[in-house]
């Protein structure tokens, strides 16, 4: 791969920052940094960033200190996707930009959050929090005098509308951004794109593993049934015989992280060299992601989520503070959608008439944005009469 390298260190199917297709509302230069090092930049400095601090991985906030939260997925997805993409010869900046935007439209509790806006919102198309990211940096953030949202370059847009891959029936935001600036949505993503897509995949598995062991869910020795984890488990023993237990959690983890890298970077690699591309646009018009696990690792990688489901997700501790999170955002959906008069003054002007389809994405926006402990606060100023509105 390295004899592959043009003069500025990039394959040549790498995006390139001087050719990038620019920004919807033009700006001067950024002078030092590249295009992609502003969009990771202001990704940085944007509200919903922070918000991710306070938004549920698979814990709720107030259950630990140590568990990951939104805003540590993202930095270990910005990290893994920087390693893989630097192997590849890729452009690191647009890939880390990626990985660190591409949770910003989580709503508050995780997956069950997401969830209850999807149902609240069937009646006027559902919700996703892939797009949900994108509304976030076109629309949501109101940072800049010229422009609604972080006005990011295409490339970066790109790969977040198609963060699972092409949409061949792109619908709601994603659709409506889309007709007023073109993201090519039926083609695949950027070889970065997909990179900060599969390093999603690693990190949050591995994480999942380390917090459920942390909580208590399940033991090493448990997870070690699974081929993947019991290899490394055993080749870390091997390397430090006597280590303490409590050292060997973090140091089978890492190891797991190391060869769902390393096994990406080979399979990408020989794709790669399949394909033969000679631009980033190659990439883009293939039948296939070129970056991608193997099928060994992918099946190990299934077998790893499929415990994760069995023994966290659907666990009776994390169901039932699920299900209350779940019935919060509900409940609030509820009322302030029935009386957006309640909402902020803000966002009432956006709401319109009470039940209104307009009313009903607006308090969506208004809640996918709270962190989870806002979220539990505002419930309890709406519900309890003897807290202060």
């Amino acid at each position: 791969m390295d004899q592959m390298r043009l003069p500025d260190g990039l394959a040549p199917w790498a995006v390139r920052a001087s050719l990038s297709r620019g920004r919807l509302h033009a700006e001067p230069g950024g002078g030092a940094r590249s295009p992609f090092q502003r969009d990771r930049d202001r990704i940085i400095h944007a509200t919903a960033f922070r918000r991710l601090q306070y938004k549920t991985q698979v814990f709720v906030y107030h259950e630990g200190d140590h568990f990951r939260t939104r805003l540590t997925h993202s930095l270990e997805v910005a990290q893994i996707a920087r390693s893989i993409a630097r192997e590849l010869a890729l452009d690191e900046d647009l890939a880390e930009a990626l990985a660190l935007a591409h949770d910003l439209g989580h709503p508050p509790f995780g997956h069950g959050g997401e969830d209850a806006l999807d149902a609240m919102m069937k009646p006027y198309g559902g919700f996703d929090h892939n797009a949900q990211s994108l509304k976030a940096v076109t629309l949501l953030e109101t940072r800049y005098a010229g422009f609604d949202g972080l006005n990011l370059t295409w490339e970066t847009l790109e790969g977040l509308a198609k963060h699972n891959g092409p949409l061949r029936r792109a619908s709601g935001y994603i659709a409506e951004y889309d007709r007023l600036h073109s993201l090519d949505l039926t083609t695949h993503a950027s070889a970065e794109a997909q990179v900060a897509a599969l390093a999603d995949d690693i990190a949050y598995n591995n994480h999942d593993l380390d917090d459920g062991i942390r909580a208590g869910m399940f033991t090493l020795e448990d997870a070690s049934a699974l081929p993947l984890v019991r290899d490394a488990h055993e080749a870390a023993r091997q390397d430090k015989p006597g280590m303490p237990a409590d050292r060997a959690t973090g140091e089978t983890i890492r190891r797991v992280i190391n060869l769902m890298v390393n096994d990406v970077v080979a399979e990408s690699r020989r794709r790669i060299e399949r394909l033969a591309p000679r631009s980033a646009d190659d990439i883009r018009a293939a039948d296939r992601p070129v970056v991608a696990f193997s099928d060994a690792m992918m099946e190990a990688n299934n077998e790893l989520r499929a415990f994760l489901f069995q023994r966290m997700y659907r666990h009776w501790r994390v169901n039932r503070t699920t299900q209350k999170c779940k019935r919060a955002l509900q409940v609030l959906f509820t009322l302030l959608h029935g009386e957006p008069r309640q909402l902020p003054p803000w966002w009432q002007a956006k709401a319109g008439d009470p039940g209104s389809a307009a009313a009903a994405a607006a308090v969506c926006d208004y809640l996918a944005g709270m962190t989870d402990r806002y979220a539990l606060e505002e419930h309890r100023r709406l519900t309890d009469p003897t807290i202060p509105g």
